[in-house]
């Protein structure tokens, strides 16, 4: 199977885009980061995350299609020239430097023909790397939890205050359930069902019922991995369904940590390291 370098067409949207359009773009094309543009020029880059701090942080009480995008991208743009030998080592780099998710792909003339994601990384772990790590090998352990008893507003802080992307959800015995995240939020959005400008509720700390349990946007089917896997396998699960992230389980359904396309991006970059060292090993002895 061949190995994508990038994904195009790249998603475009221009400076004077507001946040509406942005998230219906990222729910219909499955993506997390869009790319804002200025007389055809990039100029930033809006993701998930930042759309769901902004919204949680902002007290305007704006609707949607109220909030220009300006108000939140990011300006800081990371990119590297297609066409580079190692370029998709270059980019899970990148990410694992300045902790960012995507970098702008340019052609020799500096325009934009795509975008590396930790998608994309992922996906070419699955194909490139099997039998290299176990998911023990680089699951992180520390696992940010809620009940499904938890209010909506208490997982959504614990998801921005702790500046991760998810929690696993458990029942009253601590077994894994559920998990929720960023886009759980986004997808239970008003303003995808019913096309309303109004916020839903629990964007707005004043309107919100503090016992709404997160259970009422929980889907009931979740997807785990033994501890014992191939990280291999779990990016193809990964991609297959696509997540972001999948809790990890021993052998008695004891949730033992999760595994990220952050943590496969960074094994990514430990394998292309251990195999540069045994290259240059080999030229000198």
């Amino acid at each position: 199977m061949k190995v994508k370098l990038y994904s195009s067409p790249v998603v475009l949207l221009d400076k004077y885009t507001t946040i509406d359009r942005v998230l219906l773009k990222m729910q219909l094309n499955h993506i997390k980061t869009v790319l804002i543009t200025f007389e055809k020029k990039p100029i930033g880059l809006i993701t998930e995350t930042d759309i769901v701090k902004f919204l949680e942080d902002d007290n305007s009480n704006r609707a949607l299609d109220e909030i220009p995008v300006t108000e939140i991208m990011k300006d800081k743009l990371i990119s590297i020239t297609d066409g580079q030998q190692d370029q998709l080592n270059q980019c899970a780099q990148r990410m694992e430097i300045f902790k960012i998710g995507a970098i702008i792909i340019l052609d020799e003339d500096g325009e934009v023909i795509g975008i590396t994601s930790k998608t994309d990384i992922t996906n070419a772990y699955s194909i490139m790397y099997p039998g290299k790590f176990k998911v023990k090998d680089c699951m992180t352990k520390k696992v940010s939890t809620c009940r499904k008893s938890d209010s909506i507003r208490f997982a959504l802080n614990m998801i921005n205050k702790n500046e991760i992307s998810r929690l696993v959800v458990t029942d009253q015995y601590g077994n894994p359930a559920s998990i929720i995240t960023r886009n759980t939020f986004l997808k239970h959005t008003n303003n995808f069902k019913k096309g309303s400008r109004k916020l839903p509720d629990y964007w707005n700390p004043i309107a919100l019922d503090q016992t709404l349990p997160v259970e009422k946007i929980l889907n009931d089917v979740i997807l785990l991995v033994d501890l014992e896997a191939d990280l291999a396998e779990a990016a193809r699960l990964m991609i297959k369904n696509l997540v972001s992230g999948i809790p990890v389980v021993d052998r008695k359904g004891n949730l033992v940590g999760i595994i990220t396309k952050s943590d496969i991006v960074r094994a990514f970059t430990q394998v292309e390291s251990n195999a540069s060292l045994l290259e240059k090993y080999k030229q000198t002895h």
